[in-house]
């Protein structure tokens, strides 16, 4: 602990961020929090000013996604938190450690509805794993370093933290508190010993890893630990970046309109590992892949939160483990004879079910599009999205070859790709980051490819065009076919719009223009925006929207 002098809040705020190793956040000013930004004025953290909270907030989920340690992010009060709570959301389901900091009314105001008043223990209760507003300077180092750890230990998620503006202007003395590292549970020997008999009787186990608190290591030693087991390994849901898609172990991505193959395989199992991951309700299928309480396949489920072991599926072994120890651990087992070709099996059933898609109406073929980003796009290369039927393509035929190298929400919400990728190329400017969004997801955070213009974050988004919110006109065609509400959208020229923000801007109506259009936007320099016309009949890799329209008729819907 460093030696006590006086200091003001906001600076003891600032050298607590610094002492946990925070290099860069992101914010909207607003005048609750002041102090704090003049306080980091003369610290040597990146302060990245953006447009709307909901983006500021989504990129430090990115950033706590691909980093393991929270995502820094500062609001001001009411309107400014309001408008972050859909990042704190995202956080909370995608198990990211983030720390949403909020500017708060003085605590003399408290309780007159003062102006942009907000209880944020009773707003942000259910979303965070911890809301709190520190009511003095001198608690500042303990609150602050209880944040960092409950943001990262256990399960991973947000904590918001409300900042009473004349609390921050107080002079005290306090020591800095020291750097926080999370807990990190380990297998005990018994659990271990129980695996390996389980995994000696099984003669159909599937591997599914999810979740965070994953590293490069621990993937690659889980890689180890399938080849030597001839275990097919499945990434679950808007996780393709925990094992690699070429690697010849890999089952394939359990997530929305899965390979029917993975599907059967999993249901047919004698031994189930998940690893990191909660099988939520993409996953498993509306909750229907596995039983309830009974899962109805063996279960054996790792995860570091004791809370989500047995929550949904009652498993045959518990494991309360973070993924690095676990994956440690799972070396010192001694591998069966032979596995019969399970994993070679399954893998081609995946490469089958992504190799080529099929033809979709239109001048624009998106699947053809992907197909060539898969050839083109180094191993290394972060791909983001948001939410949308456009997404579908992406995790069916990209290939996730490297660590770490997906953004998107497990969450479903939409506007999140462009965001998270200014965030990935920030922090890696030597990476090729694309971000992947429909004309209705783009839409949602679209002002912050002003943020990727003053930073010169030169990412390429890839707008899918189609003239409506796709998944939910997919919805409203099964049950009500016919009747068109709310779902058709008119649209800006999205390259006049990249152009007028300062970056580059393309449009692409034929399959054979995306290609060199993609070329010139990353030779650009500048943030780039490919504006791609997608016929609204090739609503999925595989029903048109007449086709989806027709069936639901022929039911009687």
């Amino acid at each position: 602990m460093t030696a006590h002098r006086p200091r003001t809040g906001a600076r003891i705020l600032v050298d607590q961020l610094v002492a946990q190793g925070v290099e860069r956040l992101t914010c909207v000013p607003g005048e609750s929090y002041l102090a704090v930004l003049d306080a980091l004025h003369d610290a040597a953290v990146d302060v990245m000013v953006c447009r709307q909270e909901g983006g500021a907030a989504i990129m430090a989920e990115a950033a706590g996604k691909l980093t393991g340690r929270p995502g820094i992010c500062f609001v001001t009060r009411g309107p400014g938190a309001t408008n972050a709570a859909s990042g704190v959301h995202i956080a909370r389901q995608d198990s990211t450690p983030m720390i949403l900091f909020v500017g708060q009314i003085a605590r003399s105001m408290r309780g007159r509805e003062a102006f942009q008043e907000v209880d944020y223990r009773r707003t942000f209760g259910d979303l965070a794993k911890w809301a709190v507003e520190i009511d003095e300077a001198a608690r500042i180092p303990e609150i602050v370093a209880r944040a960092f750890r409950v943001a990262m230990q256990g399960r991973p998620g947000p904590v918001v933290v409300a900042l009473p503006e004349d609390m921050l202007d107080e002079m005290v003395e306090v020591g800095d508190a020291p750097r926080v590292e999370p807990a990190a549970p380990a297998p005990s020997t018994a659990d271990m010993e129980r695996l390996a008999a389980l995994l000696a009787q099984a003669r159909a186990p599937l591997v599914l890893v999810g979740g965070s608190r994953w590293t490069a290591a621990d993937s690659a030693a889980l890689a180890s630990f399938a080849e030597r087991f001839d275990l097919p390994v499945a990434n679950s849901f808007r996780r393709a970046g925990l094992f690699p898609a070429d690697h010849p172990n890999y089952a394939g991505e359990l997530g929305i309109g899965p390979n029917p193959a993975l599907l059967e395989r999993i249901r047919q199992s004698d031994l189930l590992l998940m690893v990191g991951g909660r099988l939520s309700e993409m996953p498993a299928q509306g909750y229907t892949l596995l039983g309830i309480p009974e899962p109805g396949v063996p279960l054996v489920h790792v995860h570091p939160d004791a809370e989500e072991l047995g929550r949904v599926y009652q498993p045959l072994l518990a494991i309360q483990s973070a993924p690095g120890p676990f994956c440690a651990a799972l070396a010192g087992l001694a591998a069966p004879e032979g596995g019969g070709g399970r994993a070679a099996q399954a893998h081609a059933a995946y490469r089958a079910w992504s190799e080529t898609p099929a033809p979709q109406p239109g001048a624009f073929q998106y699947g053809e599009a992907i197909l060539w980003l898969r050839g083109r796009l180094p191993p290394e290369a972060i791909i983001c999205n948001g939410a949308g039927n456009f997404a579908t393509w992406v995790h069916r035929y990209h290939r996730f070859r490297a660590f770490g190298t997906q953004l998107a929400p497990t969450s479903g919400s939409m506007g999140y790709g462009l965001p998270a990728a200014v965030m990935a190329k920030r922090m890696n400017p030597e990476r090729i980051v694309v971000a992947f969004a429909g004309d209705g997801d783009v839409m949602m955070c679209v002002q912050e490819f002003a943020t990727a213009v003053q930073y010169g974050a030169a990412i390429v988004v890839v707008v899918l065009d189609n003239g409506m919110y796709g998944t939910i006109r997919m919805h409203q065609e099964r049950e009500y076919p016919g009747r068109v509400s709310a779902t058709s959208l008119r649209n800006p020229d999205f390259r006049a719009l990249a152009t007028a923000f300062g970056g580059h801007g393309e449009r692409v109506e034929r399959t054979e223009d995306f290609a060199p259009a993609f070329e010139r936007a990353l030779a650009s320099g500048l943030p780039a925006m490919l504006h791609c016309l997608v016929d609204p009949q090739a609503l999925t890799p595989t029903r048109t929207l007449d086709a989806i329209r027709n069936d639901a008729l022929a039911r009687g819907r």
